[in-house]
This record gives C-alpha cells, sequence and structure tokens, in this order.
C-alpha cells in the first residue's frame, strides 16, 4: 500500500488496474514517448512489475539519479521562484533528520541501484551539518557520485571542506552578471558572494564548476552572450534552462519563457557551436562545444524540447516525499515508514512502486496540464 499526496491530503492507493495502453516496452530500450504513445497516467497495477530489485518504470527507463532535497529554505528570494516575504517554511520535525537521510540514501544506494546524487533545496547550505551528511554518503557502497546545486552563497569559505568530506562537483545559479539586475532579481544584494563562491569552488577542484542560468524576457534575455564569455574566461560550463512552471506564485506563462532556440539564436552570433559527439545518456542539456571547443554550453529546454524519454531521475523531499517526476502531482509519503518501524525492504519496494507508476512525460505541453502544488523551492532541483 502506498500513500500518495494530492493537493495536500493524503489518499490511499492499491495500484488497481491497468489500461491496455500502460505498456512496458523493452524491445531496444524503445519507450512508449519515443514511439509517439500518449502519456498514461493513473495508478498501474504493480503485480505487472517485473521481478527488479532497480527502479524501473513501464517505459523501460531505470531511475539511477536520486535528487535529494536538503531544506526547503533559502536565502534569496528569486522573483520567478517565490514572493519578496519568503514561504511558509516546513517545520522543524516535519523535516527529515540527519539518521533519516542517511537511510534512504543507503536503501537508494544498496537496494535500488542508484549511482548518482544530486543535493538541492532550498539552498543546501542552508542545511546543518551538510558536510557530515555528504561525508555519511561517500562511505556507502557503492560509493555514488555526488554534485550539489547551490546558489553560491557561503560556498567560498565552505567549498574547500566540501570537498574534502566527498563532495565531487557542483552547479551554481547565476542569472545576471549585473550587480543592480541581480539585486533587483534575487531581492538581495549578494552577487559578489555568488562569484567568490564560483572562484572557490573552482580551486577546490569542485569541477566540473558548472553555471545555471534562466533567461526571461525583458529580464536578462540579453546576457546570453555576455555569461556565456564570463564562463569560458573563466573554465565554468554554463547550462541555459528553460523556464519551468514551478515558481509559488503560479505567475509562469509561455511569453515571459526565452526559448532553447532563441538562445542558441543569440549564441550562434557571437560563438560558432558544434553539437557535441559526447553521448548525452540521461544528461538533461544538450551540449554544445563553443568554437570548437575544449569549452561547452548546454542547454536544458524542458519545455519546448522535453527529454522525458531518456529521465532517469527519482526525487526525494526535504520532509521525506518521494516524487516520481518534477510536475508530478503524486507524492509517497516514507518518513511514515520510516518513523512507523517499517524494515528497509518496505521502503524500498514503496519506492519501486512509485518509480513504477512514473507517466511517459511530464505534460507540460498537455491541455489538461496542471502545474505542481509545491513550487521548485520546496521540491528540490
Amino acid at each position: 500500500m502506498v500513500r500518495l499526496r494530492r493537493s495536500g491530503r493524503t489518499v490511499r492507493n492499491l495500484f488497481r488496474g491497468v489500461t491496455c495502453k500502460e505498456l512496458f516496452i523493452t524491445l531496444n530500450k524503445v519507450t512508449a514517448v519515443e514511439l509517439g504513445l500518449p502519456v498514461v497516467r493513473g495508478t498501474p497495477d504493480a503485480s505487472t512489475r517485473p521481478d527488479s530489485p532497480l527502479l524501473v518504470d513501464r517505459f523501460g527507463r531505470v531511475a539511477k539519479d536520486l535528487r535529494v532535497s536538503l531544506t526547503d529554505r533559502c536565502n534569496l528570494r528569486c522573483t520567478y521562484c517565490m514572493p519578496a516575504e519568503g514561504l511558509d517554511w516546513l517545520a522543524k520535525d516535519e523535516l527529515l533528520t540527519d539518521a533519516e537521510l542517511i537511510r534512504l540514501m543507503r536503501i537508494a544506494v544498496v537496494d535500488l541501484g542508484v549511482t548518482d546524487i544530486r543535493f538541492t533545496g532550498g539552498e543546501p547550505l542552508l542545511r546543518r551539518g551538510l558536510e557530515q551528511v555528504i561525508a555519511a554518503t561517500a562511505e556507502l557502497e557503492p560509493r555514488p557520485r555526488m554534485s550539489m546545486t547551490s546558489n553560491g552563497i557561503g560556498l567560498a569559505r565552505r567549498a574547500r571542506s566540501l570537498k574534502d568530506a566527498g563532495l565531487n562537483r557542483i552547479n551554481i545559479s547565476l542569472d545576471t552578471l549585473d550587480p543592480a539586475k541581480f539585486a533587483t532579481l534575487t531581492r538581495r544584494d549578494r552577487i559578489t558572494d555568488v562569484l567568490d563562491g564560483l572562484d572557490a569552488a573552482r580551486e577546490a577542484g569542485l569541477e566540473p564548476v558548472k553555471v545555471n542560468s534562466v533567461l526571461m524576457r525583458g529580464v536578462n534575455e540579453d546576457e546570453a552572450v555576455p555569461l556565456l564569455r564570463f564562463c569560458v574566461e573563466n573554465g565554468y560550463q554554463l547550462r541555459f534552462i528553460e523556464q519551468m512552471p514551478l515558481d509559488a506564485q503560479h505567475g509562469w506563462t509561455r511569453t515571459n519563457m526565452v526559448t532553447a532556440d532563441e538562445i542558441l539564436t543569440k549564441l550562434s552570433a557571437a560563438f560558432t557551436l558544434t553539437p557535441s559527439e559526447v553521448p548525452r545518456g540521461g544528461a538533461p542539456a544538450e551540449r554544445w562545444l563553443v568554437d570548437g571547443g575544449p569549452a561547452v554550453v548546454g542547454v536544458i529546454a524542458s519545455v519546448t524540447r522535453p527529454f522525458c524519454a531518456a529521465c532517469d531521475r527519482t526525487r526525494l523531499t526535504s520532509d521525506g516525499q518521494i516524487r516520481n517526476c518534477l510536475f508530478s502531482n503524486g507524492e509517497t509519503d516514507l518518513r511514515a515508514l520510516l518513523r512507523d518501524g517499517s524494515p528497509d525492504s518496505a521502503i524500498a519496494d514503496a519506492w519501486r512502486a512509485t518509480m513504477w507508476a512514473k507517466a511517459a512525460g511530464h505534460g507540460i505541453n498537455d491541455a489538461g496540464f496542471s502545474q505542481p502544488d509545491r513550487p521548485m523551492s520546496s521540491i528540490g532541483g
């Protein structure tokens, strides 16, 4: 029995019934999305799941990349993410403890075949004991590759300790190089801290250091070329991300989103872009060599060029909910299983059932798409 959250309410679902369209396609690793079948939603029969310890779904995908949100809190107030006053943060007793968090990551790695763990938030640097959590994760066998997504505030003084604890690399968000525009976008005058954090990450060896940038129409769309030039000159890898409907205000519109095609057109006016020959796999970014390389730029086109067919991610929120898709409206409550004394096997089975129920695609471009109740800061990037 798996507990799902919908619109803030907890319901129980026994995974009854399966439609003829719900196919588990394994031949040549072809997925339903690639065949052009419609997205299948609902509650498939978990009894049809193959006998595999891995996090498989009905469309031939295997989730090996775990995104772990360490907190929903953030020390910036980015206009495209949350209101100026912030949000109603989770209470301390709602958050996973370090021991609970490490137990779930051990189950993911040892029992479910997860190979990569990305720490996110909110802002993960706000999590007390972050280095201890990373060090404990580094002791898992087999050792997962570990990365983190951060806004960079406070990173300058901790980059070395994070590296020493076992963190492999880092992504840092930076949407503008203009101090005044940064202060307007984030409602905080902290661009110097972010730039210092980038330098410290590079010096500590948290490489490749990647920069995540979101371009917004009428705000910073003119900074595509300056941002890429800055990253090339400093040895960072830039990733442009299409703005997604995950803001707390539910104010996202397509007209304000700068598309992948527009971004590439802007970049091509100043650089020669050549498609990378490195296999993309489950990576969200399409990659291009800049002026023949070795510099690389990526574009994550979640809206206009969905990559759901190759998605290999599973998500754990800071309050212990498993989400099988960033845009899912359902969650599975692992925190309750942790706290009622359930064994590892029951937790692993609930996790497997959640991923088995994953839809073929996120549905952003479907007529009936509904934005998740949780904002990005609560889900984790």
